[in-house]
């Protein structure tokens, strides 16, 4: 790299939606596009100052939304952070529910997920075996932190459920949400890869899953007016929930995220 792109000394990154990337949410600092062996990210990475913290901004589609879920960039998005020195990773995503209680306008911080992708791009160790452990996908310091602080500012969130993640961009049958329930509680596009290339690069890893239908095992069909309106309320909650709980992360600390890859390798 012809640039030592870790000087902008981001420790936490938020990989997102545009609804995020408000000038009144953080104040920008600087943008930064980085060529990866794998391309460039979905869109330029926003540095910005985050109520004393520095951190780094995603938009997962792309700034216009232009890259569909199974099209998203998913190494060069975590290569790219990794380049910047980000040792923790936010991911914010839209899901559809898969029970009764999972309500849209609940926010879901997930401690499992079933990868139900079939063609992207799943490691970075495609030249030699690499078998990191995802028996627990998520960050258990950073879901503490998170579900704490949710449960302070009295949002409606769950402190676990598991997240079912398909190829999309179609939206489900109702055969296949019906099968989907019996194992999930949410169901998304854009979780796999990105959680599991975030392991292999021992970057703590965060999932906030934002409910905005009941998929279609309910009588009636996902409505988007209905969506997008929940989402604009969601993306509300989500932003007071990293205002309270972003301050208070403690960027120094280690946790088994970040040692993931001993004894992964022969």
């Amino acid at each position: 790299m012809p640039e030592n792109y870790s000087k902008f000394k981001s420790k936490i990154a938020i990989i997102g939606g545009s609804g995020l990337e408000d000038p009144k949410f953080f104040r920008k600092i600087k943008e930064v596009n980085i060529k990866t062996p794998f391309g460039y990210p979905s869109s330029p990475i926003t540095v910005a100052d985050f109520h004393g913290k520095r951190v780094a901004f995603l938009s997962r589609h792309g700034k216009k939304h232009q890259f569909p879920p199974h099209r998203v960039s998913q190494r060069a998005n975590i290569w790219t952070l990794k380049e910047m020195g980000v040792k923790i990773i936010i991911g914010i995503s839209a899901v559809g529910s898969l029970q009764e209680n999972f309500k849209p306008g609940d926010i879901v911080i997930s401690d499992q997920f079933i990868d139900f992708t079939k063609k992207r791009d799943y490691t970075f160790y495609d030249r030699e075996a690499c078998h990191v452990s995802l028996a627990d996908p998520f960050c258990p310091e950073l879901r503490g932190l998170f579900n704490k602080e949710a449960e302070r500012l009295k949002i409606p969130s769950h402190p676990t459920g598991t997240y079912w993640c398909i190829e999309g961009p179609r939206f489900s049958t109702r055969a296949e949400s019906r099968f989907f329930r019996n194992f999930a509680d949410v169901i998304g596009m854009t979780l796999c890869p990105e959680a599991t290339l975030a392991r292999e690069l021992e970057i703590c890893y965060l999932n906030l899953s934002m409910v905005t239908d009941y998929d279609v095992w309910q009588p009636y069909p996902v409505n988007l007016e209905e969506v997008f309106k929940t989402m604009k309320d969601n993306t509300e909650k989500i932003k007071n929930l990293l205002i309270a709980a972003i301050p208070k992360i403690k960027e120094q600390e280690k946790c088994s995220c970040q040692e993931s890859l001993k004894g992964a390798k022969l």
